[in-house]
């Protein structure tokens, strides 16, 4: 039998090219689907925080009031929470030391819990109201930001002893570390955002993000080096994580303080207080899709993501009652 190879060739290339375009459309149709799932009550009175999920340990920390709620995100249930953490604000997961951090601005301290039991095992002294907590895998270190002190306090995430502080010039709101031994701070008064040397603590480069104006939130595309930035005058930024360049701007909700990436799906998601979650597809590392704004519940600016069921947990509080709500993908 006689194989014309070259009509084969371009059938293969033809279904190659469909496949492709069905692989966009079904991430683009799974997006513009994304609803709320469930609310989840939670008991007791005051406001809330950061979320953390750790996607690895299928739980959800979520900062409220004093305490912290701690949520299996599978059954979606509370399985317990870790009060005395006053002012409480966020939480970093070292996993491979069974531990993790919390931040309690009215305390100006760092708890340390043990993940299988939630019991507190210390409380490390840090500036003046520790706000944001990340944990760098690249040095095995624990970074508060003190957002009343203009500084930031590393501990190793080992054994809880001091490494140093970081005089950051300007008053953090969040961070993200790369794994490649890079932290990133924004401070929104100044409208800039620092790149730190996680291993010598210095820093490396501190850059304008104009026309971004009071960035807030912040998430980390580690393989493509971009940084995803939610400004409080209604903008994401996209910026380059090794130039400091910003790449792109798209319009969000008001008063944001939350972004979140999920590398499966090239989605952002911008969590913002006038009820929103906003979503884009990153289409290429420079190029950038509206998809859809979900509506949440006014206040609701935190949120956190799971990169296993793609679900996005964002607490919320109606009629003085406080809930978890799931948003996820029919």
């Amino acid at each position: 039998m006689k194989i014309n190879y070259a009509a084969r060739r371009a059938v293969e290339g033809a279904f190659q090219f469909l496949a492709i375009g069905i692989t966009a459309l079904v991430v683009h149709g799974a997006v513009s689907s994304y609803r709320i799932l469930a609310k989840i009550p939670v008991p007791g009175s005051g406001g809330w925080d950061y979320v953390t999920v750790d996607d690895v340990g299928r739980r959800a920390y979520v900062s409220h009031s004093n305490q912290v709620e701690v949520l299996d995100i599978d059954t979606r249930q509370l399985v317990g929470s870790i009060p005395g953490t006053p002012g409480v604000h966020g939480v970093a997961i070292a996993r491979e030391f069974g531990r993790g951090f919390i931040t309690a601005g009215d305390a100006d301290s760092v708890v340390v819990f043990d993940l299988a039991s939630l019991k507190r095992i210390a409380e490390l002294k840090t500036g003046k109201g520790p706000d944001a907590v990340v944990y760098d895998p690249a040095t095995k270190r624990v970074f508060a930001m003190n957002g009343d002190a203009n500084t930031a306090s590393v501990f190793n995430a080992s054994d809880g002893s001091s490494v140093g502080t970081i005089n950051l010039g300007g008053g953090p709101e969040f961070s993200v570390a790369d794994g490649n031994g890079n932290v990133y701070v924004d401070l929104e008064a100044e409208g800039q955002l620092l790149r730190i040397n996680s291993r010598t603590l210095q820093i490396l480069d501190r850059w304008s993000v104009a026309p971004c104006q009071r960035p807030s939130s912040l998430a980390l595309d580690a393989p493509d080096r971009r940084l995803f930035l939610g400004c409080r005058s209604d903008l994401m930024a996209v910026v380059d994580a090794d130039s400091g360049k910003v790449i792109a701007t798209a319009p969000i909700g008001d008063h944001v303080d939350a972004t979140a990436f999920d590398p499966a799906t090239k989605l952002i998601f911008h969590s913002t207080g006038d009820g929103n979650v906003t979503v884009f597809h990153q289409d290429s590392p420079d190029r950038y899709t509206f998809l859809q704004k979900i509506a949440t519940n006014r206040g609701s600016k935190t949120m956190a993501l799971d990169l296993r069921s793609h679900d996005l947990f964002v607490p919320a509080s109606e009629s003085g009652n406080f809930e978890i709500i799931v948003l996820g993908a029919e």
